[in-house]
């Protein structure tokens, strides 16, 4: 599984990475890992899931974490997380 994560403010793309994990964990672990990975590597916290990020994510294996999901303030409009490759 590849997972992208993208950090935007004002539509232009601050910053990305790609996550790889081809475990054997099941496909909420890998999702969960990525988002560990890119939040340590951008340096921010680890934002909640609310339940319209879990429906977005289960229908278009994509969401966005906004101010909303964050407990401190952020700099930047949203954090996406995109499914690029399943296994």
């Amino acid at each position: 599984m590849r997972i992208w994560g993208k950090i935007w403010k004002n539509n232009h793309l601050l910053r990305d990475t790609t996550i790889e994990d081809f475990s054997d964990d099941t496909r909420t672990h890998k999702v969960f890992h990525a988002l560990d990975e890119i939040c340590l590597e951008f340096d921010l916290g680890k934002p909640i899931w609310l339940d319209s990020n879990i429906r977005e994510f289960q229908k278009h294996s994509s969401t966005k974490f906004r101010q909303d999901n964050f407990i401190e303030e952020i700099e930047f409009d949203f954090l996406e997380l995109h499914v690029i490759e399943e296994d």
